[in-house]
């Protein structure tokens, strides 16, 4: 679908997040800290509220709180259908996307042993990794891993053939750095892993709400994210291929379901949470145009992906002009999102962030933030890691220029 951008409606945007009427200090809060979850909207906490307020209630039940949830769920799914273009009833939910790759993993392993191989990244959050690290140990299967360059920030690829071979069963792999934004390119490592007929899991929690999301595209049997990122409430969302979950075998309760996609929830779920969801899809499809939900929803993604990179240029251009900054990133050819890793000179990532927060009501995080092989391989663990500013379609220009002038002044 091509598409004319239009300008970015931010002030509409901004009223729709209660959160940033926040005060601080005296002044209103920014958040610049969306890589580790996103403001909620409105409309979806209203829809957490009235679920609660009318009457929760547990499936299969004959009266009405009962179907009503079951309809808030099945409509929920539908809608996740359409943001990363994949069939309902090979959606998922649990507590978070790592309590939902370890069951997964577990399940996975039941049918591997020695002689199997699996694949992992240096670049990943290690929810993507040691999900399946512990199930490769358990089962007896050899890791491989895709390095990531030290220098570019994006994985080597020029050895696929021979660390993707007849022997790997899956490869795990990020579709962008929670880290330092890289997107990287899970098409190739995808094609690469059909040929030999092994699974793919991608992680797609930090680029969910960045990126349109084509699951048939990129090639994934295993796709997982969480809401709470992309401005709903914490709910984790597996996807698996319908072929691939019909045979999956997951651990559970000997009543429960043996169908899909219930029998990987396991116990009574989050459906205030889930009642959240669809409201916050439909705020990314608000923002864009189309015949369809999909088309609105990836023409949206469009608009925020193209402000958010506006706002992350100034940003990585303003501190690259400063001196005592060390910035983190890939190079222009090379597609991010709006994320900027960076350490200040004589300062720890942690008195920085503490300082932005005290002194001007800016909220920055600090640390590894679970991409501790990158950190590790980029020597940075010792003196506290990275600080992270990351960018969400409700922060402003006046925000990065404020931003900008509090870092100036160290």
């Amino acid at each position: 679908m091509t598409q004319q951008l239009k300008a970015f409606p931010i002030n509409e945007v901004r009223s729709q997040f209660p959160a940033l009427k926040r005060e601080f200090n005296g002044g209103e809060a920014v958040y610049f800290d969306g890589p580790g979850g996103s403001q909620v909207v409105k409309s979806s906490i209203d829809a957490i509220t009235k679920y609660m307020e009318n009457g929760g209630a547990n499936l299969h039940g004959s009266f009405p709180s009962s179907r009503e949830t079951e309809e808030i769920i099945a409509n929920a799914k539908a809608i996740i259908g359409d943001f990363l273009n994949v069939k309902p009833e090979e959606i998922a939910f649990g507590a978070n996307m790592t309590t939902l790759a370890f069951a997964i993993a577990r399940a996975l392993g039941r049918n591997w042993g020695k002689g199997d191989e699996i694949v992992v990244t240096e670049i990943d959050h290690r929810a993507n990794v040691d999900t399946w690290l512990t199930m490769a140990e358990d089962r007896g299967l050899t890791v491989k891993w895709i390095k990531v360059n030290p220098d570019t920030l994006t994985l080597e690829l020029d050895h696929l053939n021979e660390i993707i071979n007849q022997n790997t069963r899956l490869v795990a792999v990020g579709l962008a750095s929670n880290a330092v934004g890289t997107i990287s390119d899970v098409e190739t490592i995808a094609k690469r892993a059909k040929a030999v007929g092994a699974l793919v899991a991608v992680d797609a929690v930090h680029a969910a709400p960045h990126i349109p999301i084509d699951r048939e595209q990129m090639g994934a049997d295993i796709l997982l994210c969480s809401a709470y990122k992309f401005f709903g409430p914490h709910v984790g969302i597996a996807v698996i291929r319908e072929k691939v979950f019909e045979n999956l075998t997951p651990f559970k309760l000997a009543p429960a379901p043996t169908y899909i996609p219930d029998k990987l929830e396991t116990g009574t779920q989050n459906h205030e949470g889930i009642a959240g969801i669809t409201p916050a899809i439909e705020f990314i499809a608000s923002l864009g145009e189309g015949e369809t939900r999909r088309e609105q929803i990836v023409s949206g993604l469009q608009q925020i992906e193209a402000y958010e990179n506006k706002l992350a240029n100034k940003i990585r251009t303003g501190l690259a002009e400063m001196d005592k900054v060390t910035l983190y990133q890939a190079d222009a050819s090379v597609p991010k999102t709006p994320t900027i890793a960076f350490t200040i000179d004589g300062y720890t990532p942690q008195e920085v962030c503490r300082r932005l927060a005290e002194e001007h009501g800016i909220f920055v995080a600090d640390g590894h933030f679970y991409a501790s092989t990158l950190s590790d391989i980029l020597g940075i663990n010792g003196s506290g890691g990275w600080i992270r500013a990351g960018l969400a379609p409700y922060n402003s220009e006046e925000e990065v220029e404020r931003f900008l002038n509090a870092i100036k002044q160290f």
